[in-house]
């Protein structure tokens, strides 16, 4: 940045480089890793294997539990059911363990008094 552009944040407060090297950056960082890996990798072994039962088991997917309502059925809205509760898990993760950090950057990024 030159001297006559505008700085992009108030005066006093860290630079950017500062607040990614910060410890409070670097423990936020690794708790959104720590649940979105995890969490994606689950998902997306839940969904392989709906796919591949899909695909490759055919007989058991059309086993009719209720009605005309069969294994497939059930499997495929259980898909829409693991990714609201996935929305669920990360909404309340967040609140509790990256909100609290991510405003402790923010307050030191805009000050106090913003």
């Amino acid at each position: 940045m030159s001297a006559t552009e505008p700085s992009t944040h108030p005066p006093g407060s860290p630079s950017w480089d500062e607040i990614h090297a910060s410890e409070d950056f670097q423990r936020l960082r690794r708790r959104l890793r720590n649940f979105v890996f995890p969490m994606t990798a689950v998902f997306l072994v839940w969904y392989l294997l709906y796919v591949l039962l899909a695909d490759y088991a055919h007989d058991f997917m059309s086993i009719k539990l209720v009605g005309n309502i069969n294994v497939g059925l059930v499997l495929g809205l259980l898909q829409f059911v693991s990714t609201f509760a996935i929305t669920a898990l990360y909404v309340r993760y967040a609140n509790r363990k990256l909100d609290p950090i991510a405003d402790r950057i923010r307050h030191e990024v805009e000050g106090e008094d913003a």
